[in-house]
């Protein structure tokens, strides 16, 4: 590919598995690259190699999260309507971290739900290998998180189709098998008041209000009764807004990332398959392989920051208000930190991916995805003695989430 051939909104090469050789000609050629986009948008600069990734999302005086982390241009009268702690920086989103960091902590979620975690796990593994064919994002990748999900929120399991359903519309709010508001058509412009230009936002808002007015005033330890009970640190109360944006954080962020990243990861180990086979031999390599496996998953493609001055990255000149984009999916390949970066290693040591960020916006959410991911893994891979892809991999329409729709196997378990 030519450096003139890079376009980076183009989501139709994305679905196609292209981007990779995008990233890579950037990193070569111009890996603070300038990307136009079509109006109302202004354009953005790409960021693709490891080292300046790091950077940007590490200096939060330079580079903000307060106008926005996804190529939509927000207008500023819809900023505060549509802020969440994603879109907030400094003391406000420490105090809004703060809300929920103890119960996504490591040593938590294993003293409160490793029992729930492991048995569901191996329910969701007999369910799927009671068949020899199977849709192995239908039923493993979406429904194993989205079920943990709905424990976390206490929530009913009946509930979770409608929760997968409403998360696909508006992370895959480019992709018309998912929604019929494309972000970039006329049609989403009665919705920009709401995340993604979603209208499944509203129904996400409509559904966590009705749970946390139940909730109040009791002594619950779910995630809604959490958010409904507890005062932030900085002494500012969660408003219904406040509200409403954490709730569909936590409904997006805690299902489509590690619905995709095992799937992903899935799919590496079939096409590579000396990989799967090192894993069936050896089990004990998962747990040790399992930042290589997020390496390779990378299942968010990018984050946006914006500049606050002006400022020279990587030999350009970046000014105050330009869009500064952060490509994890191609930090994640970048030759200079990973060997032969196109190959899955779960031997590989020292793997300093960036599938979760870095700095205070390191997600949040990374230990259960790895718990998750992990147990995952562990259930199913011994349990398997071949498997194959028996149709199509398809991937969704987008440039924000490496996302796959659909991921048919034939499966023979030992």
């Amino acid at each position: 590919m030519l450096l003139s051939e890079v376009d980076l909104t183009d989501y139709d090469r994305f679905q196609a598995d292209g981007a990779w050789a995008q990233f890579d000609v950037l990193r070569r050629e111009d890996p603070v690259h300038w990307n136009p986009e079509a109006a109302p948008n202004k354009g953005f600069w790409a960021v693709t190699r490891h080292a300046d990734i790091w950077a940007v999302d590490r200096d939060t005086a330079s580079f903000t999260s307060e106008q926005f982390v996804n190529l939509e241009e927000v207008d500023d009268d819809l900023m505060d309507i549509r802020r969440s702690m994603l879109e907030t920086d400094g003391r406000r989103h420490l105090a809004l971290r703060q809300l929920l960091a103890r119960e996504f902590s490591p040593r938590n979620l294993m003293k409160n739900y490793e029992g729930f975690l492991r048995e569901l796990t191996r329910r969701t593994v007999d369910e799927a290998l009671s068949s020899t064919e199977f849709d192995f994002v239908e039923k493993i990748s979406a429904d194993f998180p989205i079920q943990v999900l709905a424990r976390l929120l206490d929530v009913p399991r009946a509930d979770t189709g409608q929760l997968i359903a409403w998360g696909n519309k508006m992370v895959g709010n480019t992709d018309p098998d998912y929604t019929e508001h494309q972000i970039d058509s006329n049609a989403s412009e009665q919705y920009k008041h709401l995340p993604f230009r979603s209208p499944a936002a509203q129904d996400v808002f409509d559904y966590g209000r009705v749970l946390r007015d139940r909730r109040r005033g009791g002594d619950g330890t779910d995630l809604i009764s959490r958010l409904a009970n507890t005062m932030p640190s900085d002494g500012v109360p969660l408003s219904d807004r406040d509200f409403d944006n954490y709730f569909l954080l936590l409904v997006v962020a805690g299902n489509e990332t590690t619905r995709h990243a095992i799937s992903n990861a899935m799919l590496a180990l079939i096409q590579q398959r000396d990989q799967l086979r090192l894993l069936q031999e050896d089990p004990g390599l998962i747990a040790s392989g399992l930042e290589e496996l997020l390496r390779w998953a990378s299942p968010v493609y990018h984050f946006r920051r914006t500049a606050t001055r002006d400022l020279d990255l990587g030999g350009q000149p970046v000014r105050a208000g330009d869009k500064v984009v952060m490509w994890f999916a191609s930090g994640n390949r970048d030759e200079s930190v990973f060997e032969d970066p196109y190959k899955l290693d779960v031997r590989r040591e020292n793997v300093d991916h960036l599938t979760f960020g870095q700095g205070r916006h390191l997600c949040m959410g990374g230990a259960l995805a790895r718990i998750e991911i992990r147990l995952m893994f562990e259930e199913l891979i011994p349990r398997i003695r071949d498997i194959d892809l028996v149709g199509d991999v398809t991937r969704v329409r987008s440039n924000f989430v490496n996302g796959v729709k659909t991921f048919p196997v034939s499966v023979k378990t030992r």
